[in-house]
């Protein structure tokens, strides 16, 4: 999986939770990027060096989404 491919997969899933929980539509799309945001700090923390580039790159995409 690429890192634009993890991003948006990531984004996707807090996206859908939180617009299934009748939040407006862009008021969810902020929300899932800064959850998926955060989900990507916790990781990147608790990774292997080897790994941390991959999930830098994760959270670039995300934040471009």
């Amino acid at each position: 999986m690429t890192p634009q491919e993890k991003a948006e997969d990531l984004f996707k899933q807090y996206y859908s939770y939180l617009k299934a929980n009748l939040m407006y539509d862009e008021e969810a799309r902020e929300d899932a990027k800064q959850c998926a945001l955060i989900a990507v700090d916790e990781i990147s923390q608790h990774c292997y060096q080897v790994m941390k580039p991959f999930w830098e790159e994760v959270k670039k995409e995300i934040e471009l989404l």
